[in-house]
């Protein structure tokens, strides 16, 4: 079979487009959107504010702003240029290294595990968002669903004080029916709830008591994943071409609506309290002295970037071959940390309302995660004249956040199939792509039953760990290392242009040796700190811990047995084959033989390859 372009028209190609087999991005725009929305999810607004609170205040921008030029942005950069430059998805493009091909798989199977789970969080965005439109926001008071523990204000449940000039220590009930007052700094309070707690696990989730049991599947948050998919599905029929629209809403909304929670928070009493926990006065520079700052900025950097993902790759790889891809990466990066901070003025604004309102401290109504966005913000949310409104709007960005980093997901899995089968991605693009939707809507059935946060919090806990730090790690010493990083460097240059040794100089010290060095740090760190995952004050039974360890093994096995097959069919003695296999293909270079110059004169043509192979060769002269 060759590759020659047949009758069939592909949407994800036009004939405008450089790149006519493949398609690429209609304009800049699309692509610039793609990849902030990508970059810009929900750990934007539900994580970083939260550890720059607990790390120290403003304080903590500082390593967080160090790991960004040490280990995000290198990783990001060299993830756009690979995948421009071949034009290749995260599989395909390890012809420049077949013993790590593995690597590449590793990162698409973690994303499929991811798209499962991460939809079923858009879900949960989608039910509040349907619940906010009740003149009443149901989480407001404690209904018919709430148990006795339910309360919006701390309960005092035995205190001291005076009685016939006594000093005694009684029940609240008895000194209340007494006419007594409790001595200041006496009361002890019972173990509440807040309304919006309870409403999360008992109405929203249904939740069971842990993950040995499964109860049913909560049918309304089944009908919210099946629209999320359905979603995902419709704005991806026609790839690039049309998700590369929808994102100009999806990516550029979420900017409008965190203004708007802004602008009504600092309005609010007590804003200012919530802003100098998070960024304040009570920033606390000595914090820097600790490992765990700045092992969490260097966490967070990584995984808000969506670097070793292959999501990169694949949206990298429909650009032009001559795209300035060195000024998108520091654009991107420089705005998914931006929002960052700016998200964390929004959140704190109106969580120090709250804890005005309840008087309480700050510190005691801050929560990240799940309890944010689910628990803390809607109970502050609620408080608001036209709460309503307000709910509506934060879920709205919530639903957003999450649905353009799917796209970008969902598309990571098809242009994966596309470099396999291209033949059949052209014909068969709209039901491919709704075939992988329906697919994982079915294997994410199990994430909306009873026990579906606990394997919601399962998967992340194992799945989006070490599995991406173990492919990132692999990724820069592959290339860096063993294809060669200045041979990298080289190749980046017939896209950029020829750049001065000084300014390669900063990306050398990084991917030489900065940026593996940190990557090392924190996946030893992560291994040896490593806690059986647990949800809230749920421990998880010994089989579901195996489970998770599973899941890894499953993702990460392919490194090494990819790696085996190649030496296998490599020709030679064991020492010959490893070295061949650590050269590139034959076929390796850029996509379109206009660009290939005299580097890469002698590339294979794609277009007489057969579509299935990816050919692994004993060597040539390059």
């Amino acid at each position: 079979k060759d590759f020659s372009l047949s009758n069939e028209k592909d949407a994800h190609a036009s004939d405008s487009d450089e790149n006519s087999e493949r398609g690429n991005w209609s304009n800049k725009g699309d692509y610039l959107l793609s990849m902030v929305g990508y970059a810009v999810g929900l750990g934007n607004v539900w994580r970083f504010p939260y550890l720059t609170y607990q790390n120290g205040g403003g304080a903590f921008l500082i390593p967080y702003t160090l790991m960004l030029a040490l280990a995000g942005l290198p990783l990001f950069f060299m993830e756009c240029s690979l995948g421009q430059f071949a034009s290749l998805g995260p599989i395909a493009v390890w012809r420049i290294l077949p013993l790590f091909q593995g690597v590449g798989i590793t990162m698409v199977i973690i994303s499929t595990f991811v798209a499962i789970y991460y939809n079923v969080i858009i879900a949960y965005a989608l039910y509040y968002l349907f619940a906010s439109f009740q003149k009443v926001l149901p989480w407001s008071e404690c209904f018919s669903w709430a148990d006795e523990f339910c309360s919006k204000t701390r309960l005092v449940s035995d205190c001291n004080t005076t009685l016939d000039g006594e000093i005694i220590h009684a029940n609240y009930s008895f000194i209340t029916s007494n006419n007594l007052t409790c001595m200041n700094g006496t009361m002890n309070y019972k173990p509440v709830q807040f309304p919006s707690e309870q409403y999360w696990n008992k109405v929203a989730l249904q939740r069971s008591s842990g993950l040995d049991e499964t109860g049913n599947i909560v049918w309304y948050l089944a009908l919210c994943l099946l629209l999320s998919w359905m979603i995902v599905g419709a704005a991806l029929f026609k790839g690039i071409k049309s998700s590369g629209k929808v994102v100009y809403f999806t990516a550029l909304f979420p900017y409008v609506i965190l203004l708007i929670l802004l602008v009504r928070g600092a309005t609010l009493e007590g804003a200012l309290d919530g802003i100098e926990y998070y960024i304040g006065r009570q920033s606390n520079i000595t914090k820097l002295m600790e490992a765990e700052v700045w092992k969490d900025a260097a966490t967070q950097i990584f995984y808000s970037l969506s670097v070793a993902w292959g999501g990169l790759v694949a949206l990298s790889s429909y650009n032009k071959f001559h795209n300035n891809c060195y000024s998108d990466a520091i654009l991107v990066c420089v705005t998914n940390c931006v929002t960052s901070v700016f998200a964390g003025f929004a959140i704190f604004s109106i969580l120090g309302h709250m804890a005005f309102v309840s008087e309480r401290p700050v510190s005691e109504v801050v929560d990240s995660g799940f309890d944010l966005a689910f628990v803390a913000y809607p109970e502050a949310l609620s408080k608001l004249p036209v709460s309503p409104l307000w709910s509506f709007l934060f879920f709205f960005m919530l639903l957003l956040l999450g649905l353009d980093s799917q796209f970008a997901t969902i598309e990571t899995l098809t242009t994966t199939i596309q470099d396999i089968y291209p033949k059949v991605m052209k014909k068969l693009r709209i039901p491919i792509t709704l075939g992988v939707c329906i697919l994982l809507f079915f294997l994410g059935l199990t994430c909306v039953t009873q026990a579906g946060i606990y394997w919601v919090n399962l998967i992340d806990h194992f799945c989006a760990g070490w599995g991406i730090l173990i492919a990132a790690v692999l990724e820069i010493i592959g290339i860096i290392y063993i294809y060669g990083g200045n041979r990298f460097i080289e190749d980046i240059e017939m896209m950029i242009g020829k750049k001065s040794r000084l300014f390669w100089l900063w990306w050398r010290m990084c991917w030489f040796f900065i940026t593996p060095v940190l990557l090392m740090a924190i996946l030893v760190w992560s291994l040896v700190t490593f806690s059986p995952p647990t949800y809230g004050s749920v421990l998880y039974p010994a089989w579901g811990t195996a489970v998770g360890w599973c899941m890894i093994i499953f993702c990460v096995i392919w490194i090494p047995i990819v790696a085996i097959l190649k030496i296998v069919k490599a020709e030679g003695n064991l020492c010959q084959r490893i070295v061949s296999c650590c050269r590139p293909t034959a076929n390796w270079g850029p996509y379109l033989e206009c660009h290939r110059g005299e580097r890469y004169s002698h590339v294979v043509d794609p277009k007489k390859e057969k579509e299935h192979e990816i050919p692994t060769v004993s060597g040539f002269v390059y």
